[in-house]
């Protein structure tokens, strides 16, 4: 016969060191006190079971206040959530195309500034930035806010008439804010203070963005006016691209890139990875544009069809122009055109024609292959071609709806200067684009010189620049196991 021994006296108490994943949780709530007990531990279950039943019954008593949702409504907000993950998305492939056509030894750093940057313009942009851009007027035309953060309340009447909830019009408009500041990383590439892009990011998408942005999308002065900018031609892109040109020209070129005068060619490392995100990107700009009908209608296709006829034109403007100029077809032209051409159809994707829209996207892709050239020869450094893509191709996009536009989801009237509609709405486009170009190099010129003058400037040290910012600015390598040959 066995006799039992008094097991449960005799066990050796287990340390919290010792503990597996389902004791360790148990083992510190019984070192607090009060919870020595399991009739403490089952009070405390019963938290989170609690305030999951407060929730529910706080979500119950709102439904009851609100109509049976339809089909509208539910279908707008669907597509608008399923564009603004699109759009979201294209930060990937900024951050490829970036990367890609750098070198290796500041992979590490490009990812990093395109990864963190739209965590902070989300955040800057949740805390004020929405209620600048949106918001009730201050200044009647100029100036709009409504407080810190916004208001997620949905009310009646916006279900019935099929109107988009307020959070969902929030993500849509943050991803586009992230999509300005990201612009900016590939201008000030390979040579600019992580911590200093991050302030200005902040900076950026916090105020200089939602207020110039207000201007046309809030119904201020220039929208007033009859400037037309559907998707963000010059207020997301142009916007961008001014504010990477000035804080490049303070910075000055990178080591090496200008000898005696003349422009070095500084390779990309990964020019796989750069084409992937260029595709990215294309597929990307079918939330930017069409998401921007802000509705599931009709014309969401038909968005998308001048996006892609642009794109296309873009490639094939770029590749000819690229290959009779250099001999052989530029495989980081191709890439810029396309992008050339998704720009130049940005803020008229609703007001050309699909001709007129390939058309603008192959004018655009000629555009940037000379007017990369042109930066190199006024000894401007752009890494990537990033102010000739977003920058001049955002003004062409901007400027084309009065050479060949129409209203063409209105009367069907003629809008530009070469198809009878005169030359009043080129010229709204025109001062529409100098609105954009003088606040931004102003504003964004005051930001860069303070955030410099506050952390000692804005460029890493030349030592730090040579041996690349992974290392300096991160203290890792993207590619550890192989060569650093061609940094």
């Amino acid at each position: 016969m066995t006799i039992a021994s008094n097991s449960a006296s005799k066990r050796r108490t287990v340390s919290l060191q010792e503990a597996s994943l389902l004791e360790g949780p148990i083992l510190l709530l019984r070192r607090i006190r009060g919870f020595h007990h399991r009739r403490s531990l089952m009070w405390f279950a019963c938290v989170p079971l609690a305030l999951f039943g407060l929730g529910v019954f706080n979500l119950s008593a709102h439904a009851a206040d609100l109509p049976e949702l339809n089909a509208a409504f539910l279908a707008n907000n669907l597509w608008l959530l399923i564009a603004t993950i699109l759009v979201i998305f294209m930060n990937a492939g900024f951050a490829m195309v970036e990367a890609g056509m750098c070198r290796q030894k500041n992979a590490v750093n490009i990812l990093a500034k395109n990864l963190f940057v739209f965590a902070l313009a989300v955040t800057a942009y949740w805390f004020v930035g929405y209620s600048l851009m949106y918001g009730n007027a201050v200044t009647d035309g100029w100036l709009y806010f409504n407080g810190l953060f916004f208001d997620p309340a949905v009310s009646p009447e916006l279900i019935g008439e099929g109107g988009l909830v307020p959070t969902i019009d929030f993500l849509f408009q943050a991803a586009f804010a992230g999509t300005a500041a990201t612009i900016v990383s590939g201008l000030v590439a390979e040579r600019v203070k992580f911590g200093e892009f991050v302030v200005f990011s902040l900076v950026l998408t916090a105020v200089i963005y939602p207020v110039s942005g207000s201007w046309q999308w809030n119904g201020g002065w220039l929208s007033d006016l009859g400037f037309i900018d559907f998707a963000g031609s010059s207020i997301v892109h142009s916007v961008g691209a001014w504010a990477g040109l000035v804080g490049a020209m303070l910075l000055g070129p990178r080591i090496g890139k200008f000898v005696g005068g003349k422009a070095q060619a500084m390779p990309g490392h990964n020019m796989a990875i750069a084409t992937l995100g260029a595709l990215i990107l294309w597929i990307g700009w079918y939330g930017f544009n069409p998401g921007s009908q802000l509705a599931m209608d009709q014309w969401v296709p038909y968005v998308a069809v001048t996006t892609t006829l642009a794109a296309a034109g873009g490639a094939i403007g770029a590749t000819i122009v690229s290959t009779v100029t250099s001999g052989k077809p530029d495989l980081t032209m191709i890439i810029n055109g396309i992008l050339a051409g998704l720009v130049s159809i940005t803020a008229g994707c609703a007001n050309l024609t699909m001709a007129g829209a390939w058309l603008a996207g192959l004018v655009g892709g000629v555009i940037v292959v000379f007017s990369v050239s042109a930066l190199d020869s006024l000894g401007i450094d752009d890494p990537v071609g990033a102010f000739s893509v977003h920058g001049v191709c955002g003004i062409w996009g901007t400027l084309v709806i009065g050479l060949w536009g129409f209203d063409i989801q209105g009367d069907g009237s003629a809008l530009g200067l070469f198809v009878g509609g005169g030359f009043s709405q080129l010229w709204y486009q025109f001062i529409g684009c100098a609105a954009y170009g003088i606040w931004t190099v102003i504003t964004c010129w005051v930001a860069w010189k303070l955030i410099g003058s506050f952390f000692g400037g804005i460029r890493v040290s030349e030592s730090e620049e040579i041996s690349g910012l992974d290392i300096g600015e991160h203290g890792m390598e993207a590619y550890p196991d192989f060569a650093s040959a061609g940094n």
